[in-house]
């Protein structure tokens, strides 16, 4: 696992431990998953999780293929539902509000980046941000151009504002699915493998962006592969067959390590 190679790491501490003036972007309680499968049993694709993630962390999600990773990102961006449990983002609890409700308040609250970018690919890349913001009307109409160049501008795409996805390399695509999911200024980022698809180069050009996007107060909850994106973070959570089997501050062992050394 990447998280054992990380030298001097140590368990986060209970929730129950966390400083109270410390905020939850994410709460997870008891939280299972479960999908129909050809036997006529349900297929559990998480079992009882608990998570607690706060407001500014930066937290990688590693597992196997099949772990519970995509699932659990879904549950957290509320792209779906759990069958069992909790699940309370940015203070709203996701059971709790319909699914036209729930779109819009993901528009809101959640940035969302995929694997494969996902762009709608009649549209521009500058298209594409500003139908973000069309579809949850936070920036006003007025200032939804300019705030999509801008968007461009941070992730070096300017150049690239009107042209098609098709017309734009797999890091290019990525940058600009990261413009879109900052369209609206979002509190929390999820991404989903943001940089299995990409070449070394452009993929440590995106973790240095998910580290600036951290300093500026977001809290990304990120599913990888990546060891540059797990060493990265402040804290890593494993999983294995639908469960938290490991719990990880990176964070307080890289504080820690000079200390040690000098030690």
């Amino acid at each position: 696992m990447i998280a054992d190679a990380i030298q001097n790491s140590v368990t986060t501490p209970p929730p129950h431990s966390v400083s109270v003036s410390k905020i939850a972007m994410i709460e997870l309680n008891a939280v299972t998953k479960s999908f129909p499968s050809s036997a006529s049993q349900a297929s559990h694709a998480l079992r009882g999780v608990t998570i607690k993630v706060l407001t500014g962390e930066y937290v990688a999600v590693l597992g196997k293929s099949g772990s519970g990773k995509s699932t659990l990102l879904n549950l957290v961006a509320g792209l779906d539902r759990p069958s069992a449990g909790s699940v309370c983002i940015a203070g709203s609890l996701l059971a709790d509000q319909p699914v036209s409700a729930l779109a819009r308040w993901r528009g809101r609250q959640v940035g969302v980046v995929f694997q494969f970018f996902q762009l709608l690919p009649t549209l521009t890349a500058l298209e594409n941000i500003m139908l973000a913001m069309e579809l949850v009307a936070v920036v006003p109409t007025s200032k939804r151009r300019r705030v999509a160049l801008d968007l461009l501008a941070r992730v070096d795409l300017c150049e690239h504002a009107n042209k098609l996805p098709s017309m734009l390399s797999g890091g290019q695509q990525q940058r600009a699915a990261i413009a879109r999911a900052l369209a609206n200024d979002p509190p929390l980022v999820v991404a989903d493998e943001p940089t299995g698809n990409l070449d070394t180069e452009t993929a440590h050009d995106i973790n240095g962006l998910f580290q600036q996007l951290v300093a500026e107060g977001k809290t990304l909850f990120i599913v990888t592969h990546d060891a540059n994106i797990a060493g990265a973070a402040d804290r890593i959570i494993e999983l294995k067959d639908g469960l938290v089997v490991a719990d990880t501050s990176v964070k307080s062992a890289r504080m820690a390590a000079p200390r040690s050394a000098k030690a």
